[in-house]
């Protein structure tokens, strides 16, 4: 007789798979929670809206244009995101235009096609 036998018991084994160390995931950072999230900067005025994540940067439409901002400037609200510390504007503007250059593929529409 074994134990198991004995003492009429199940086991149920929680079997985790472990991610490789290159694989770990934030368990506080999801980058799909900070998107389409109005963003404040640290007066409490509304800089615009989140739409991508870019490796480290947010990208955010403000206007017409798209600014890029380093996450770790970033601080989650309840609702909305928050800049902190200082933004070189002139900075987070070339990020945004280059993320818009990369993302989006500029229509011609003087080509009859």
């Amino acid at each position: 007789m074994t134990v198991s036998e004995s003492t009429g018991g199940i086991f149920f084994f929680s079997i985790k798979k472990r991610k490789k160390k290159d694989e770990a995931v934030d368990e506080e950072f999801d980058g799909n929670n900070l998107l389409c999230r109005f963003v404040l900067d640290g007066f409490g005025e509304k800089i615009g809206e989140s739409v991508a994540i870019d490796d480290d940067i947010i990208i955010i439409k403000a206007g017409s244009k798209y600014l890029g901002v380093p996450l770790k400037h970033v601080e989650e609200e309840e609702k909305t995101l928050l800049v902190k510390g200082l933004v070189d504007q002139s900075k987070a503007e070339e990020m945004g235009e280059n993320w818009r250059r990369k993302s989006f593929d500029d229509v011609d529409l003087s080509k009859g096609e």
